[in-house]
């Protein structure tokens, strides 16, 4: 049972999912950090409020609504889609588009000698043999 469970993690799909994880994550992090730091400033800046969740906050009948977390929300989840169809999703597609046209047909095998003598001689017997000169 452990060696069948052992077999199932050390399989290559098994480990680059994990990898990509990772990596997601990490990457994640980078371009979160990029949309606090840099993005949701200078868009709430635009609307003149310190940051972007605090653009159109109401009240209604004691109920706190805000508008700002929404796009907020909607904003970083647009720039990390875009940032990993740009810089994953795009260049990977051009990678397999380049191996693609870079394939080329598999050479047919070459036969062994002995056939290639079994299909001279074949060929020859139905030939009607070598022709002789007198």
């Amino acid at each position: 049972m452990l060696a069948g469970f052992k077999q199932f993690i050390m399989r290559g799909n098994v480990v680059d999912l994990a990898v990509g994880i990772v990596i997601g994550g990490a990457f994640a992090t980078v371009i979160t950090a990029f949309v606090d730091g840099l993005l949701t400033p200078l868009i709430a800046a635009v609307f003149g409020q310190p940051d972007l969740t605090a653009v159109g906050n109401f009240e209604l009948n004691g109920a706190e609504f805000s508008i700002g977390l929404v796009l907020d929300a909607l904003l970083k989840f647009l720039i990390v889609a875009a940032a990993l169809y740009f810089f994953v999703v795009m260049p990977m597609n051009h990678l397999a588009e380049r191996r693609a046209r870079g394939q080329e047909p598999e050479p047919e095998p070459v036969p062994e000698p002995d056939v290639v003598l079994l299909t001279e001689i074949r060929d020859l017997l139905a030939g009607g043999g070598p022709q002789r000169r007198h």
